[in-house]
C-alpha cells in the first residue's frame, strides 16, 4: 500500500509509533481522532501527518523526539532519516535519504520499502 503526499508530510513507520506512544497506535489514533482523515491518515505500515510550513514540521519533529523517536544519524558524514521522515512532494520527496521510505513523485505516494528496511 502506499500513502498520498501534500505539502509537507511527516511520515512514520507505524511500528515505530507502537514502541514509543503510550498505548501504541490504536492508543495515539483515538487520542487524536478529530485529526484523521484531515491532516493525518495512514495505511496498514505508515502514518502521516502534515503541513504547510516549516514551523508545524518542527513542531512535529519537537514532539516525535521527545517521546523518544531519532530523527536525524549521521554515518561517515552522510545525514539520513531514522525513525521518521519529511517528506516535502512538490520538491522531489524526502529532504534527507530515508531508507526505508519510496516515493513516486509522478503520483506523490509514498511507500514501506520492506525490501530496504529489513
Amino acid at each position: 500500500m502506499s500513502i498520498k503526499c501534500e505539502y509537507i508530510d511527516f511520515i512514520i513507520p507505524i511500528e515505530n509509533i507502537n514502541r514509543v506512544y503510550p498505548g501504541g497506535f490504536e492508543k495515539f489514533k483515538s487520542d487524536n481522532i478529530e485529526n484523521f482523515g484531515g491532516r493525518m491518515w495512514h495505511d496498514d505500515k505508515l502514518f502521516r501527518d502534515g503541513a504547510m510550513n516549516s514551523y508545524d514540521i518542527q513542531q512535529l519533529f519537537d514532539y516525535w523526539t521527545k517521546l523518544g523517536l531519532k530523527g536525524v544519524f549521521d554515518e561517515y558524514g552522510e545525514k539520513s532519516w531514522e525513525d521518521f521522515c519529511v517528506v516535502e512532494s512538490m520538491m522531489g520527496g524526502p529532504t534527507l535519504p530515508c531508507y526505508w521510505l519510496s516515493f513516486d513523485p509522478e503520483t506523490s505516494t509514498a511507500y514501506y520499502d520492506y525490501e530496504i528496511y529489513i
